[in-house]
């Protein structure tokens, strides 16, 4: 096997991801982990010295080639799914699982690491390898690798089940959604807008069917949601949306068995590294301290939120009673009744602000932004991609001397829209690293942003919601963090190293230029007449920022608090338990309780598949780092070039080189306070 007959062997420069066939993935995953493997038992023998440099020479070649490709298959599997790309990943992923568990607990290697760390050489080490040596060793204690024996054997068993159970839930999740489609007629879908009755017409169409097609994508839920007046149909969509992947859907959907495994592995797993529990043991790598640290942050902003979220329901039922002729509001009627209000409160609609967000003068704005701010340049480039829509760019600075040629910095693909075997959601993630290689070639790091906003139809540009705006701007602020790093050391480059719970700032603090008028202003071209957003409208957009932020807030404690709960809890192992458990936060801080057949948990993958567990709090956590983060481009000029600069240095290219509260002091000049997070969502 070779890179001219297997696109995954051929890793010299960019993934080949026109030519990556199903059949090319065990042979070449089985070729790559055999090099691995080789490579392991060379690193810890003695023809390997105790050197920094040779065991990285050693070890993270092959591991980078391995990382690579079985990245390329993880994203083609996410991005363009595929009955026979699905058997060719879950045929390897055992084995990929097995190889990664072993060499993370090998007592050959942690000896030898172990050795390296007390030696002289570790002391003259720079500031990065410092750190990469340090969390290997912390990553070694994680892995199992002080375990013997049965104990040795059963946490490695717990590593291979838990990544079968993590697909298996995604899976669900995504046949779940693709599973279901309602063919409305025109008249079911009064208030519904314009460009989302010609894309669901369409698809309707394609299928040979009359009427339109409803799924359960966000494109097409959500406006449904919003604004289809009929309550029935919202009913209709609400139910299927809620009980995807759960006991009332087919068997072989059901995340209700998984759920509760995965819980029960993971507290075992805790046991086995003689943790207290599973959140305990998710925190020894992230900014907070302890479990009962983030709760008492969680509940202290759902203590300061429930006031603004009590009045925000409040005013909301008695708007639905008394105008839209629904005195007892459901959770379907939610975003419709929400949408109404807004309209009358603040004389705009969401749809009406669409229309000036053209997928071309948006993506024109957001680059200017960083342009200006960080000092860079992007533009298009070439690579192989999955699929017509994605498009890849470069993003360059120019170079030391006046005369000089632009050093490329990294690049990037952008996948922006919801289509059938994608993922929903948005997420960023890296094809590979900056790294200067032991062989001496500095490696420029790449990473995938992906979003799953409606298609364009005809010859008109796609339109953005606001919301889709801030999603974009904020995969874009990881794709910084990842691309912009000045750090060569692999394990601590870009998002590597960096604690979980910080590495939501640099997103969420791109979505703060989102509500800025210079900002806005530049990037709007409305899709018939082409006039630039009007300030009239971007006053009411903005006046209406803080809309049911009382609301809003509370969720997200919500999802934050069961999540660390129940992995707190030691009895959790089944469906049930977990129930019980979202009740009783629902009962402690929410004041919207969804109807009983709800099973939001069964979907929820960023904590059952998507790495979050006992770490969604993170979100929360970080908005607070990145708006106060913000708040220096408030104080000192918004569009200020040497704040962007100071930015850029302490917290982008700094990467997990340092941690991450250093970085954000070395910025902000002190630690962090909650002040501006408070004023930012209106509850100062």
């Amino acid at each position: 096997m070779n890179p001219t007959t297997n696109p995954l062997l051929d890793l010299v420069d960019l993934p080949r991801f026109d030519a990556i066939r199903p059949e090319h993935v065990e042979p070449a995953l089985d070729e790559l982990l055999q090099a691995a493997d080789a490579a392991l038992e060379r690193a810890v023998g003695p023809e390997v010295p105790l050197d920094y440099d040779a065991l990285s020479a050693a070890l993270d070649l092959p591991g980078d080639l391995l990382h690579r490709a079985w990245g390329a298959v993880g994203h083609l599997n996410a991005v363009a799914d595929t009955p026979e790309l699905r058997a060719a990943y879950n045929a390897v992923l055992p084995k990929v699982s097995e190889l990664l568990t072993r060499h993370a607990a090998d007592e050959r290697l942690y000896a030898k690491y172990k050795a390296l760390a007390n030696s002289p050489q570790a002391a003259t080490l720079n500031r990065a390898r410092q750190r990469v040596l340090a969390n290997a060793m912390r990553d070694f204690v994680l892995s199992g690798a002080e375990l013997q024996g049965a104990a040795k054997e059963r946490f490695a068993a717990i590593q291979h089940r838990l990544s079968e159970l993590g697909q298996a839930f995604s899976e669900h999740v995504l046949d779940a959604t693709d599973a279901f489609a309602h063919y409305a007629d025109t008249g079911e879908l009064v208030g519904v807008p314009q460009d989302v009755l010609d894309a669901t017409r369409a698809a309707a169409q394609a299928e040979g069917k009359d009427g339109h097609k409803l799924t359960l994508h966000m494109p097409v839920y959500l406006p449904v949601m919003q604004y289809a007046q009929n309550r029935a149909l919202r009913e209709r969509l609400y139910t299927a949306y809620v009980t995807r992947a759960c006991e009332t859907g087919p068997a072989e959907r059901d995340n209700s068995a998984v759920m509760g495994e995965i819980l029960a592995l993971k507290q075992e797993e805790a046991a086995l590294l003689s943790y207290p529990d599973a959140a305990a043991m998710s925190l020894v790598p992230k900014m907070a301290r302890s479990a009962s640290e983030v709760l008492d942050f969680l509940r202290d902003l759902a203590r300061r939120a429930r006031p603004h979220a009590e009045r925000d329901l409040a005013e909301l039922r008695a708007y639905a009673a008394a105008e839209l002729g629904l005195p007892e509001l459901q959770s379907w009627d939610i975003a419709f009744a929400s949408e109404k209000l807004k309209e009358a409160r603040y004389a705009f609609s969401d749809n009406e602000v669409k229309q000036y967000f053209t997928e071309p003068q948006v993506l024109g704005g957001l680059f200017r932004i960083i342009e200006t701010l960080f000092e860079v340049q992007i533009k298009p480039d070439s690579a192989p991609t999955w699929h017509p829509d994605v498009r890849f760019f470069r993003i360059e600075r120019r170079g030391a001397a006046g005369d000089a040629a632009p050093e490329l910095v990294g690049q990037f693909y952008l996948d922006p829209y919801a289509r059938p075997g994608k993922r929903p959601g948005a997420w960023m993630d890296d094809v590979r690293g900056r790294w200067a290689r032991p062989d001496g070639v500095l490696q420029t790091p790449v990473a995938h942003l992906v979003c799953n906003f409606a298609a364009p139809v005809g010859a008109k540009p796609a339109l953005l919601t606001h919301d889709d705006v801030t999603t974009l701007f904020h995969e874009f602020g990881h794709g910084l963090h990842h691309l912009l790093t000045q750090v060569s050391e692999i394990g601590v480059a870009g998002i590597s190293g960096v604690e979980w719970d910080a590495v939501e700032l640099p997103s969420q603090f791109m979505e703060n230029f989102c509500w800025e008028w210079e900002v806005l202003r530049h990037m709007t071209a409305h899709v018939d007449s082409g006039e630039p957003l009007p300030r009239a409208l971007f006053d009411k957009m903005l006046a209406a920022k803080n809309y049911q932020s009382g609301l809003q807030t509370l969720r997200q404690v919500e999802f934050a608090l069961f999540d660390m709960l129940i992995h707190a809890d030691r009895e959790a192992g089944d469906a049930a338990r977990v129930q019980q458990v979202l009740d009783a936060v629902r009962r402690e801080v929410a004041v919207l309780i969804p109807p009983a057949f709800n099973r939001f948990q069964h979907s929820f993958s960023h904590i059952f598949a998507g790495g979050y567990s006992a770490g969604y709090y993170s979100y929360k956590w970080a908005e607070l780092l990145s708006a106060d983060a913000y708040g220096a481009f408030e104080e000192e000029g918004v569009f200020n070039p040497a704040v962007g600069r100071r930015y850029r240095e302490a917290i982008l290219e700094a990467g997990g080189s340092r941690p991450a509260l250093e970085s954000f002091t070395a910025f902000r000049g002190r630690e962090p306070r909650i002040d501006a997070l408070l004023r930012h969502q209106g509850m100062a």
